[in-house]
């Protein structure tokens, strides 16, 4: 049996889904107990809520009630029959029996039938120890079997083992439908059916494919529904049973997942979706499920190395001889060339803690405010524009949230495969009943809900998202479907005059951006009406928005639109930015940009600046520092001399590599901290092994402002997580930082950040999870904002002008490339690649519509080199009728590609945020990689060579 890490994991499977909110109470008994329970609640559900327990297999609280096992008969005074308790609901006065011969009798019965066509394994059945069939065998009191297999039987049923993480053995399936009904109710996927009927009956994949040949998305859900070995992971296979787990929180996408992870000893065998997890309600993907392999990768660094030039080979040292020369080299370079000549980068990946003491190394440390975060190349339009017109820089609701929401307004944003178990909820609305409105270059996966009708698709044109947003809101004032009350109670008057005048204009009309969008008017006008009619409007936006030179105007005038029909303030509306890694919005709120503190408080700011100065013992700087695009300048000009990068790898992530590389190639010192070697860190004099989420205690904060635990589950293989590195660091270059545990540095962040005021591992503990703002008015977090007021007093309503972008199609270049991410693999690929993962997506392709192909004479699988203004790659193509013609589209998940050296510098006017979305390019067969793929693959396999040899002189 698996010892649990929190008391809290070990609420029972009540079998049935709790009832709508607000049913009145019933009254019953079971088995004599007196029992009051809402309205709707089954009766299995209801008798163990008063802990009598009613054997099941078909029934899970994870799914709808479907009563076909048999196995929760009961009997009901006055009814005849033995009704399954699953599918029964309570009624008042009630009387219910789930014990008596009869009962027993009938369920052994049942379970005789399933036992005799079920292999007699259970010694060496995987699943020994954790298989519901066995347990309820032992619960109806089941000694023999009366049946032999000498008649039909499914024992020698074909096993399927195509996908790399799980088996599929049909001759130990009960044909349960719970993984048939997971993949629906959960996942959405519907890539499970029971084929044929009767003892013919079996789970199918697709249309009898194998798995890895059906729509299965491996998300797990059939895996986790499974109440026998039917369906089980090949780690548990290879390892046993674990023996005990730990709840923490997911390293990858910004839905931040908590899971189980389950071990055997230090051996980390599966990660199980904790059904406690307030963000994922145990549900999960195959990336958070199965993709754990690379933590114990052998690329893993594990040994510190340094080196005095870039050109050299590492040497291996011990902790202490790296931390010395790290310091002395920066403190060498400040003394020649003054105190900013220094500067670090926070990560999105690692703790909030970690990149809390990081900012505060550069600031206290370091002396200036060249503190930067890739959280700049992806959201920072969204601090930046949420900020100007709600007062906070975050999203407003949960993402339970959807589930109330009448109209769906997707912009720029994939869910399906960069937030996938959110998406899989916005799916499960869809085929409620709500409306879904997808602005998009591309058909996104979401389009194919199934059973979703009238989904309405807004194809506009890369690099005129500020042209749409204004056409809505053109459409609302025009024709009237403004919220006039809450506009005249919520928002500054003044601000919305201005606005309507503006928008008003003709020449934001449907008819009159057309010609720019590329969108008939006559769609933008219905979609209007849609959001602005239907109850409760939400928007959920992603990088599709943020990552444009007007990324920032677009972020306002999604606020814009959300204030003018009263869509803000209350559960199933909003403004809602999916996060894409794990922790971007922490690594916001933690102050890892030039310009604020912890908590976005400005560092002009000087009660702000003063406090943290008492608590650190030190004078601040009150300008801003450099952003990451100044950082490489001043590096190629000369006056930018060192950088420490922790947990991000920019040579990748950032855009036009060559510049790039052009400027780490330029400094005097750069300080890598990863898990791995990877491309920045081939261009690093000190690399410092990091953590992986899984050697650390902490917490991250995800998309809807959730602040998560991250629990250590097993010894750091470098000897130390990387909150220690940054303090030993601090303490090298003469300023101490003294924490015992993550936990201290929490509570100093509380101290200084009024939204964290509310927040300690303590009261983590008891909730589970907290939403900030958390402090004496919220003291248990704000799972919905600006329900009240908003932190700026009223709504501000911002002048959106549209600007069109400089990058445009031309005789040149006549494409416009714009990227983003697939389901199986996660940002710049390094945990992924690590993994089987690898099987779905093995390298990054060009997608283009057929009508660009025919012109080209391209066909599927050719070499294309795709050249920009900034520089040339070579990708192979893919024919897809997603795209629009003149449009083409890449992932950028594998360093090889060099996606990043055709994207230009152009950026987002206010925050830097670079353009990865509009990109002009031309494209043409070749029949050779590029000139910097060619030079990318002599850096690389030199560098590993260096690294090779390292490792051997540290062995």
């Amino acid at each position: 049996m698996i010892q649990h890490f929190d008391p809290r994991q070990h609420a029972k499977d009540l079998g049935t889904p709790p009832p709508a909110k607000g049913g009145a109470p019933v009254s019953l008994e079971i088995d004599g107990v007196a029992i009051s329970v809402p309205e709707g609640t089954s009766v299995l559900r209801a008798a163990a809520l008063a802990d009598i327990n009613i054997p099941k297999l078909c029934a899970t609280d994870s799914l709808e009630a479907f009563g076909s096992c048999r196995l929760c008969a009961v009997q009901v005074e006055g009814k005849r029959g033995t009704p399954a308790a699953c599918t029964t609901p309570v009624a008042e006065g009630m009387r219910v029996t789930t014990q008596n011969e009869r009962l027993a009798r009938l369920r052994r019965n049942v379970m005789e039938l399933y036992i005799s066509d079920h292999p007699l394994d259970c010694l060496t059945c995987p699943a020994n120890g954790d298989c519901e069939l066995q347990d309820m065998a032992g619960a109806v009191g089941l000694r023999e079997v009366r049946y032999g297999f000498e008649g039909e039987n499914h024992l020698a049923a074909e096993q399927d083992h195509s996908n790399p993480y799980f088996s599929f053995d049909p001759s130990k399936c009960i044909v349960c439908s719970r993984c048939v009904r997971a993949c629906e109710e959960v996942q959405g996927t519907f890539a499970l059916t029971i084929d044929g009927r009767g003892f013919e009956s079996k789970v199918s994949a697709g249309q009898n494919e194998a798995f890895m040949d059906s729509e299965c998305v491996s998300c797990g859900a059939c895996v986790q529904a499974c109440p026998t070995s039917t369906l089980m992971e090949k780690s548990v296979i290879d390892a046993g049973q674990p023996e005990h787990s730990v709840i923490t929180t997911c390293a990858y996408c910004g839905v931040g997942c908590s899971f189980e992870a389950q071990m055997k000893g230090d051996q980390l065998v599966r990660m199980v979706p904790w059904k406690g997890g307030d963000a994922n309600h145990g549900h999960s993907c195959v990336k958070g499920r199965f993709a754990f392999g690379y933590a114990s990768h052998p690329d893993r660094i594990t040994t510190p190395m340094i080196r005095e030039s870039i050109d050299r080979p590492w040497r291996p040292v011990g902790w202490e001889e790296a931390i010395a020369f790290a310091a002395e080299r920066l403190q060498a370079i400040q003394a020649e060339h003054g105190r900013e000549s220094i500067g670090g980068i926070t990560s999105s990946r690692c703790t909030n803690e970690e990149t809390y003491l990081v900012q505060k190394l550069i600031r206290a440390a370091f002396g200036n405010n060249n503190t930067d975060t890739c959280a700049r190349v992806c959201h920072s339009p969204t601090g930046y524009g949420l900020k100007t017109t709600l007062g906070e820089s975050a999203g407003t609701q949960t993402f339970d949230s959807v589930m109330q929401a009448d109209a769906i307004i997707v912009i720029g944003a994939n869910p399906t495969d960069a937030h996938p178990v959110f998406g899989s909820l916005m799916r499960k609305r869809l085929r409620q009943g709500a409306s879904l409105i997808v602005a998009d270059p591309r058909r996104i996966d979401l389009l194919k809900t199934p059973h979703l009708e009238d989904a309405q698709h807004l194809p506009l044109r890369p690099g005129t998202n500020v042209a749409l947003i204004n056409a809505l809101g053109h459409v609302v004032v025009t024709e009237g479907l403004e919220d006039h009350a809450f506009i005249a109670d919520r928002c500054d008057t003044e601000a919305y005059r201005a606005w309507r005048d503006f928008i008003a204009e003709e020449r934001h009309s449907p008819e009159a951006s057309e010609a720019i969008t590329g969108v008939a008017a006559e769609a933008v006008r219905q979609a209007a009406r849609t959001y602005a009619t239907a109850g409760n409007g939400a928007i959920y936006y992603g990088l599709g928005v943020t990552e444009h030179s007007q990324g920032s105007t677009m972020v306002m005038g999604i606020a814009n639109l959300a204030l003018a029909t009263g869509n803000i303030g209350r559960e199933g509306v909003g403004v809602n930015p999916l996060r894409g890694q794990n922790n971007v919005q922490g690594s916001c709120d933690m102050g890892s940009f030039p310009h604020e503190l912890p908590g976005y408080q400005h560092v002009a700011d000087i009660s702000a600046r003063g406090r943290f100065e008492d608590a650190w013992g030190v004078t601040l700087d009150d300008e801003p520092g450099l952003r990451i695009p100044n950082m490489f300048d001043a590096a190629i000009e000369g006056s930018f001399k060192a950088l420490y990068v922790q947990g991000e790898d920019i040579a990748q992530s950032d855009p036009n590599t060559q510049h790039v590389e052009a400027a780490l190639s330029s400094l005097d010192c750069l300080i890598v901290q990863d898990i791995f070697l990877n491309e920045t860190a081939k261009y690093a004099h000190v690399l410092l092994p990091g953590s992986s989420f899984l050697e650390k205690d902490g917490t991250f904060t995800n998309a809807e402002r959730r602040i998560n635990r991250v629990r250590r589950v097993m010894p750091p293989l470098a000897g130390k997580a990387d909150w220690e590195v940054t303090v030993d660091l601090a303490r090298a270059l003469g300023y101490p930082m003294e924490y015992a545990h993550p936990s201290e540095i929490m509570d100093e962040i509380a101290r200084l950040t009024p939204t964290f005021a509310g927040v300690s591992y303590a009261k983590l503990e008891t909730h589970g999870s907290l939403q900030w703002p958390c402090n004496a008015e919220r003291p248990d977090g704000t799972p919905t904002m600006h329900e009240v007021d908003f932190p700026i007093g009223r709504g501000r309503f911002a002048i959106t002008e549209y600007v069109a972008t400089e990058e445009r199609s031309n005789r040149r270049f006549p494409l416009l490339l714009t990227t983003g991410r697939i389901l199986s693999q996660y940002n710049v690929g390094a945990q992924t690649r690590r993994t089987d993962n690898q099987v779905w997506h093995d390298e990054d392709v060009l997608e283009l519509h057929p009508s660009d192909a025919e012109v080209r004479g391209i066909r599927n699988g050719d070499w294309l080199g795709i050249t920009s203004r900034a520089g040339q790659t070579v990708l192979r193509a893919r024919l897809s009728e997603r795209m629009q013609p003149g449009v083409v589209y890449t992932t950028f998940h594998h360093p090889g590609s060099g996606a990043n050296v055709i994207t230009t510098d152009s950026s987002d006017w206010a925050t830097n945020c670079p353009e990865y979305k509009v990109t002009a390019v031309q494209v043409e067969k070749v029949s050779r990689p590029s000139e910097w793929q060619r030079r990318f693959d002599e850096v690389d396999r030199q560098q590993r060579q260096y690294l090779a040899t390292a490792r051997e002189a540290a062995s």
